[in-house]
């Protein structure tokens, strides 16, 4: 069996969200709960296992919400240097025995642990280990993805304001495409709008996108 970790990066300023520099989207309510805890929830409810945090911007802020979760934080201090920087900070801190990671955003509240454990069940069954394992929704790929250790070392050479999809335009490597119908894997909340939408329709029926 390979492991698989969940790595959720939510160290990020937010910028188009609007708001107090001080203040984090993350820990705007959604459904009852904080965007993050959402997210958090999910990655400790499927088989990823253990399940990780990477902070930076308003880092007690996000871990106060948080609480009671069984994480493993790390704190990314050059956060503002773009995503990359918590991307490798969080891959550094895995175990050795993490054959893989699963790379959620934190302001992606509608991912289920049925679709993480949809993409680590598509990464163990594949003959040979693959690099990295995506879902796609009408021909497009999304988030979150499944990065295998074959790509730590790249993504540990990474600079600038991008997570680990460059990597994957490497035609030479070996990635898995998981078909879905969920909406779910092409949403994320970077404005205000985008949340009051999901706000007004929470269930958000399929076939549906907001950006």
């Amino acid at each position: 069996m390979r492991k698989v970790a969940a790595l959720i990066l939510a160290a990020g300023r937010a910028t188009r969200f609007g708001g107090p520099a001080s203040e984090t989207k993350l820990s705007e309510g959604f459904n009852g709960r904080p965007l993050v805890r959402h997210v958090a929830e999910a990655a400790l409810a499927s088989r990823a296992s253990p399940a990780g945090l990477v902070t930076g911007h308003a880092a007690d802020k996000v871990v106060s919400v948080l609480a009671g979760l069984d994480l493993f934080i790390v704190h990314n201090g050059a956060y503002a240097e773009g995503l990359s920087t918590s991307l490798k900070a969080g891959v550094a801190a895995l175990p050795p025995e993490v054959r893989g990671v699963l790379i959620l955003l934190a302001d992606m509240p509608l991912v289920t642990h049925t679709l993480i454990d949809r993409l680590i069940a598509a990464f163990e069954t594949q003959p040979v280990e693959p690099d990295a394992v995506v879902p796609v929704r009408n021909g497009r790929r999304g988030n979150p993805i499944l990065i295998g250790r074959n790509l730590f070392a790249e993504i540990a050479e990474l600079r600038g304001d991008h997570g680990a999809k460059p990597l994957l335009k490497n035609t030479g490597l070996q990635i898995v495409e998981c078909p879905t119908d969920d909406p779910a894997v092409e949403i994320d909340v970077d404005t205000r709008a985008v949340l009051d939408q999901l706000r007004k329709n929470p269930a958000f029926p399929r076939g549906n996108t907001f950006s």
